[in-house]
This record gives C-alpha cells, structure tokens and sequence, in this order.
C-alpha cells in the first residue's frame, strides 16, 4: 500500500474500526449478472429502490468519478445481551445490530473524518455506510475482510457473521493483488437449515419475500399469513443464521464502536401502541425502530404476542383491536385467534377496514382456531385464578 492508503486504513482502525482492508472499485460482469437475476426473481420483495440502484451499483464511478480502490470497514455488532430493564411488558427478540443506536449515524461521523483526512491528502473520497448503492459484501471480500456465506452475510474469521460494513470510496489506484477471501464455509449448512422461514436459497442469496428481517422492517402493510407463525418471538429483524454460524462463536476481542443499550435489546411492547407517530419517533429518535415505523413495531409486537402468548401482553391485544392502523388491528385479530379469543375476533367482523374484516373471517374459518375456547381454558384464565 502507498503511504496515503496506509494513513487512511491507521485512522480508520484508530477511530474504531474493528477491520480495515482495500480492494479494488470494481464490479465483476458476473456480480452484475447475478444481481439482476435475483431481482428478475423478485427476490427483493418490496425494495423497489434496488432495481433501481443497479446501474449505480454496477458502476462505482457513478457514485465517485475517477474511483479506483475502496477502504473496508468491518465493525462488530457480536454484543453481550444487556440484563432486561425493569418494568414493562418486554417480550420479543431485536436483531443484536439494532441493540445500539442506529449505527449508519454512529458510523457517519467516522466517514466523514476519513473523507476530510483523504481531502488533507489530495485523494478525492465519498463514504457510505451500508445505505448507499455499492456492493459493500463484494468490496469486503476484495478486501480480504471476509467471504460471503452460504447465508449471504459477509462472514468473517475475525469477526464471525456479526459485522457491519461501511465503505469509503477513493480515487487512489488500487496496488494490491486482486483476490477474494477464500470460502471458509465449507460443508456447514446449519444457516440454511437454521432459517425459521426457509428463506436462504442453495446459492447463497436471501429471499426477502421469506425474511423475517425483511417482514420486520421493510415490509408494509399486514404480514402473510402463512409466516406469521415461524417468525416466533421475533420482534425486530432476525438473527438466527448469525447465530447458528460458527464462526461467530470465535469471534475476537472487538473494538466497542458501538455498545448496546437495555432499552433497545429489550424494549416496552407498550411504547408502541396508545401514541402518535409524532410521540414514537420522539421517543425512538436515532434508532432502527424508526424504520418500520409505530405501526409496523406495533404489529409486529402483536405477532410476537400471538406466537408467544406472554400473559402480560393481553392488554396490547385489546389495545390492538382500536388501533388507528389497519394493519394492527389486523394484527391484533391474528393474536386475539391464537389466544382463542374468539368472542373479540368476531368484534372485528364490523371493523371499517375490508382487510381486517377478511383477516377476522379468516381466523374464524380456521378450524384448529376456531376450536378453542375462551379464557377460561387458556392463559387469561389462568391468570384469574392466581
């Protein structure tokens, strides 16, 4: 590496980078291909803005004229669990990436120091983190950073499967050797097998449609009925193929860019509902929680609900059942059904919404739902026993 790289990849590290390496600004044609195959799949799901984010994607210099290496960074979010805060009705589990504040604003300051360090240099540079149309997994493994699993995550040796990318494109040639990290998977599977929803394909791609990441966060409106059930007590995001890697079991000492906060890992499923979007994004500001929005956390605490069946929650179903949002009442008929609750789904055969009258219909036409009886033979009547 030339002097300048050197100081850029120092700096990097220094503000708290958990890995640096440079590849080259290139995109293969075949990257490019496989991209545009997985979204004429329909892969993507809802993320319009991928289709058109290909050309960009495709062609680094679009986002930096006379690009010619790219700086990696790779910061972990492998965090320790923080210990549940008192109080509230916390049930569910949040992606460990949206335990800390949302990272593309921890992590911009250390691009935008990078960028004027660059500047100081003579090197022209543009940082991103993750938001951005570049190929920040191909950069990681040009890099030498990791490889790309069989789950589609950059996996690293260093830093397991838990890692976070953010980029800094340069108008420095590149002078290394162009290599790709080697695959380190080898026969493992245990992250396609591990998938909750089935979403991992055998070449090493995500289908959004079937990720409970995606159905979490990205997705709007109800969620298909045919997930609800094996999204479990995910609330935010998932991290099972993560997990199951074994590489993030050996996992290296970290940095501690970012830190988690109880408050995220754990958070009041009551903060969701009873307030305004105005409120919510008051209370949440600066975190991941902003991305599906009060109404999306709302449903989807009360699909953690109806999974989980956590007797503290039945207030947030009845709250659900008036809920300004389609979409959460809709929420609330599927849980209100998994509880047995069926005197309170048929309240919802009158909503004014069509969409939740069809969910209620639905749930009462199942007929392992609509078997069970009332509170007296489930955890409601448990509770008015003790």
């Amino acid at each position: 590496m030339t002097a300048p790289a050197e100081l850029l990849a120092d700096l990097a590290q220094s503000l708290g980078a958990d890995a640096v390496g440079w590849a080259a600004a290139t995109v293969p044609a075949s990257a490019v291909d496989e991209y545009a195959r997985w979204l004429d799949a329909g892969r993507h799901a809802g993320m319009a803005y991928l289709e058109r984010q290909l050309p960009a994607r495709a062609d680094p210099s679009s986002r930096l004229e006379g690009v010619g290496s790219v700086l990696v960074l790779g910061v972990s979010h492998a965090f320790e669990e923080p210990p549940i805060p008192p109080g509230g009705i916390r049930v569910g589990r949040v992606a460990r990436y949206a335990w800390t504040p949302d990272y593309h604003d921890q992590l911009q300051p250390l691009l935008t120091r990078l960028e004027t360090e660059a500047a100081a240099l003579g090197i022209r540079a543009r940082g991103y983190v993750d938001h951005g149309p570049v190929m920040e997994r191909l950069f990681a493994s040009g890099a030498f950073l990791g490889w790309r699993g069989k789950s589609g995550m950059t996996i690293s040796t260093q830093l397991g499967a838990f890692v976070t990318l953010a980029v800094l494109l340069t108008d420095l040639p590149f002078e290394g050797t162009d290599t790709a990290h080697p695959d380190r998977c080898g026969k493992c599977f245990r992250c396609v097998a591990a998938c909750p929803t089935n979403a991992i394909g055998n070449d090493r791609t995500i289908d959004a449609r079937r990720c409970i990441s995606y159905l979490t966060i990205e997705h709007r409106g109800p969620v298909p009925h045919e997930f609800r059930a094996d999204m479990g007590d995910w609330l935010f995001g998932c991290d099972v193929c993560s997990e199951v890697c074994p590489w993030s079991r050996k996992a290296g000492p970290l940095a501690e860019l970012l830190r988690p906060q109880p408050e995220l890992a754990h958070p009041d499923l009551s903060a969701f509902f009873g307030v305004g979007e105005r409120e919510f994004n008051r209370r949440f500001a600066g975190t991941a929680f902003l991305r599906p929005r009060r109404k999306g956390m709302a449903r989807n605490a009360l699909t953690v609900l109806g999974n989980t069946r956590a007797p503290e929650g039945w207030p947030l179903l009845l709250a659900g059942t008036t809920d300004p949002a389609p979409e959460v009442r809709e929420a609330a008929a599927w849980a209100l059904g998994q509880w047995g609750e069926m005197d309170h789904v048929r309240a919802l055969l009158h909503d004014p919404d069509e969409g939740v009258r069809a969910g209620a219909a639905r749930i009462l036409a199942t007929p392992q739902l609509s078997s069970l009886h009332g509170p007296g033979s489930t955890i409601l009547g448990q509770m008015s026993d003790t």
